[in-house]
């Protein structure tokens, strides 16, 4: 069992751009973050802003033993750049029974080999992103967000074929076979949408349901 000041601290292998941006996000949400790179310049650059930085060789059990990673329950992997040394991090990682591991795969190949040597999630920062910009490039629909099981969130502006009516005069779920979670009327903040909450012109929306099904209502704008 991990110590209880180790829930609320982190390591990041690799402060590359994804490592890097990453490791100022968890300061800035209040983790402590111990930060490793191989490369001594990079270090310097986010040596003042991190909890604890270290150049190190992150295959090096000795070196990951003696910053007192293996006590920790979370790391991330952000190597990218060096497929070898990602995977070798994160069998290590597992070896030293790190609870949570996230790491780092160019694509979906190296992703597997990094859930099959111990990491416990994946995260593919450039296939994702340009899977989610592609939904937002018409306009139609304003956020993204797609979850496992071919599942999705949608923000999109209030299609006119719901203008005027309530959700459930619209019958949004047996017409579309979506869910609107919360509205936003301009200049308001978004509050839980009720099936007696009237839309109306400018309102923006949070759907969710099948992925397709979202889209295609967002299409409808």
């Amino acid at each position: 069992m991990a110590r209880k000041s180790d829930t609320n601290r982190i390591a990041v292998l690799g402060l590359g751009r994804f490592g890097g941006s990453l490791a100022l996000e968890l300061m800035r949400q209040g983790w402590e973050v111990i930060g490793v790179d191989s490369s001594a310049q990079v270090v310097q650059t986010y040596a003042d802003q991190l909890t604890h930085s270290a150049v190190a060789n992150t295959t090096d059990e000795v070196a990951l033993r003696q910053l007192g990673v293996h006590d920790l329950v979370h790391a991330v992997v952000g190597i990218g750049t060096d497929l070898e040394a990602g995977i070798l991090t994160t069998a290590l990682l597992a070896d030293l029974g790190v609870a949570n591991i996230w790491a780092k795969a160019v694509n979906r190949q190296h992703a597997r080999i990094l859930e099959r040597v111990g990491a416990h999630h994946v995260v593919l920062p450039e296939h994702e992103m340009g899977e989610r910009v592609a939904h937002l490039v018409t306009g139609r629909i304003l956020n993204f967000i797609e979850f496992e099981g071919d599942y999705a969130l949608v923000k999109t502006r209030a299609p006119q074929e719901v203008v005027d009516r309530t959700l459930a005069d619209a019958a949004v779920r047996t017409r579309h076979g979506i869910t609107v979670v919360s509205i936003k009327r301009p200049g308001e903040d978004f509050t839980y949408a009720t099936a007696n909450t009237t839309i109306y012109p400018g309102d923006i929306l949070i759907v969710a349901g099948k992925t397709q099904q979202v889209e295609a209502f967002a299409n409808l704008s």
